[in-house]
């Protein structure tokens, strides 16, 4: 909601936990509260944008102003819920290909004729082969500094800056390829090669239904 032009593809799962008949409603009931949701966010943001122009001293509040009117600007598109059993693999494929199919629509995604430079695909392709070696470690963690020297040590990659390859790492991270969490601090220096890594210690500590799982434990 606070980013311009954002697109939100709503994903529905667990549905070998309902009946047939309950998707349906429960995929509208989703989508209807999703729309009170917006509805709700653009009156309150009208009201406090009201409430500071028709303050005794509005110069006071320019910055809060300022800052509502950005937040009013921001389009947000509601694509339609997909509903998914992950336990089933043709429901995997079958939102795979629904979100490609959404990713190639040029209106919804200006971007996605970007040309990128041939070193994108030449570090991705690096990458790709570092992470699949036998000498990389289970966990896929490496240090930013340690992958420009590997990835330099390849002789078309060996002019490779270290900013080229922040700019090249943020790209690779939005696909998906890799994850590098640069705005935190802590992380910064660390590159994720293998992201399924971090689903495996996500899923060790974020479990469905945990707490029943642990108070059913004598």
């Amino acid at each position: 909601m606070r980013v311009p032009n954002s697109v939100v593809l709503p994903v529905g799962t667990h549905v070998d936990c309902c009946r047939e008949e309950e998707v349906e409603k429960k995929r509208h009931d989703i989508m209807a509260k999703i729309t009170a949701m917006l509805a709700e966010r653009k009156s309150n943001l009208a009201h406090f944008i009201d409430n500071l122009e028709g303050s005794k001293e509005p110069e006071f509040y320019m910055d809060q102003w300022e800052r509502l009117k950005e937040m009013e600007s921001c389009t947000l598109t509601i694509l339609n819920l997909v509903t998914v059993n992950c336990m089933d693999h043709h429901d995997i494929k079958k939102l795979e290909a629904t979100i490609l199919e959404h990713v190639k629509n040029e209106e919804l995604f200006p971007e996605v004729v970007r040309v990128l430079p041939p070193v994108y695909r030449q570090v991705e392709a690096a990458i790709v082969d570092i992470a699949q070696s036998e000498e990389m470690a289970d966990h896929g963690m490496m240090d930013l500094q340690y992958l420009l020297s590997k990835l330099s040590q390849c002789e078309h990659l060996a002019s490779l800056g270290r900013e080229l390859l922040q700019d090249i790492l943020r790209y690779l991270h939005r696909i998906g390829l890799v994850v590098w969490y640069e705005e935190i601090k802590h992380l910064e220096s660390t590159v994720f090669l293998q992201p399924t890594f971090l689903i495996t210690m996500f899923k060790l500590l974020v479990r469905y239904r945990l707490v029943q799982q642990l108070e059913s434990i004598s």
